[in-house]
């Protein structure tokens, strides 16, 4: 497959600024990858399309405040900072994105907070994915975290905008959210209610949970129109015995499992056996899915609609089928869905 496969025209109108008043009521198309056909239903009536015994795969990691506003010493030039990880704990460095780039220098100072409460120091400008900073703090790390985090915003993305609003920080979280250390949120999961897991739950449908930290390496630009050059970023991801045993044996007793976002079966097909049993895993992964691809755990997928060229459309399509999942984003646009975070859900079963 190519890059230029992926593209399609999307409007900034088109781009959901706001989620849907409840989680649940967001549109739902419902994609049938064996036949190509389309229902157009409300995200809470995804239950009609279970059975007693399935089990849906859920991300659990939970974003944190990740984008820092700042100044440089002596010119005082306005900084924004993105923590993408923590590389060393004792010695408070962080992997990170700054903008503007060009102005950093390796021993430069950076100030954050209204009273500077908060300086670092850039240790590191070769990195391929930014800057190392130093956090220049004497107190304890909780003491460090804290601060850390009371001067940094949730990570919302600049294209829905470029000041989190207070509904972000209620609905940029799953319900579910559990584990720090994600840059970005799992889209699907914010549709899914407190009344939805009861309804799931009286039905018979059960849940279980898996850590993968999203990093932005899902939004960043694919250069290469050759897809097999593309390189992911490394995320971090944890697969417990537990959940990997709950996997394992709805499979086995025949009935589904829905995977709830790109970041789950990307997770999901890391530490697979060659009999597509899913095995307990805690490290990192950096699989890329896009078409052509087998799949060995999920049996149906529940997913955002994603932005032109990304990949997370390639893998998106990977698991429904290109032609199908082209022709439903074609009339995704027609059908006036919304994209993007706080967009409208698709089911692909």
């Amino acid at each position: 497959m190519k890059l230029s496969q992926f593209s399609f025209p999307l409007s900034i109108e088109q781009v959901a600024k706001y989620p849907a008043k409840y989680r649940d009521e967001s549109k739902l198309m419902v994609l049938h990858k064996d036949t190509g056909e389309i229902e157009h239903k409300l995200f809470k009536d995804i239950i009609q399309y279970t059975e007693e015994g399935d089990v849906f795969v859920f991300n659990d990691t939970k974003v944190f405040p990740a984008r820092l506003n700042g100044n440089k010493e002596k010119t005082g030039a306005d900084i924004e900072v993105f923590l993408l990880r923590e590389l060393n704990k004792e010695q408070r460095l962080w992997d990170v994105l700054v903008d503007p780039a060009r102005k950093i220098r390796i021993g430069n100072k950076l100030y954050f907070g209204e009273d500077d409460s908060l300086v670092a120091e850039v240790i590191d400008n070769t990195t391929s994915r930014g800057r190392t900073l130093r956090f220049l703090y004497d107190g304890s790390y909780e003491e460090f975290k804290n601060t850390l985090f009371s001067v940094g915003n949730i990570p919302v993305p600049k294209w829905i905008r470029t000041i989190p609003e207070e509904i972000d920080h209620e609905r940029f979280h799953t319900i579910f959210a559990k584990n720090e250390g994600a840059v970005a949120t799992p889209a699907a999961g914010l549709h899914f209610s407190r009344e939805l897991f009861k309804r799931m739950e009286i039905k018979g449908v059960d849940s279980t949970f898996l850590t993968l930290h999203m990093g932005l390496g899902h939004f960043r630009t694919v250069d290469v129109e050759d897809l097999s050059k593309h390189k992911m970023d490394s995320e971090q991801m944890i697969i417990s015995e537990e959940t990997a045993k709950k996997i394992n044996g709805t499979k086995a007793a025949g009935n589904k499992v829905f995977a709830v976002g790109i970041t789950v079966i990307r997770a999901l097909e890391t530490p697979v056996t060659t009999r597509a049993e899913v095995k307990p895993y805690d490290g990192w992964t950096n699989k890329f899915i896009f078409p052509p691809y087998a799949f060995s755990v999920p049996d149906a997928l529940v997913t955002n609609f994603h932005l032109p060229s990304s990949t997370m459309l390639m893998s998106v399509a990977a698991f429904g089928g290109y032609e199908n999942v082209m022709n439903a984003y074609k009339v995704a646009l027609e059908e006036g869905y919304s994209f993007g975070t706080y967009g409208d859900a698709m089911l692909i079963i």
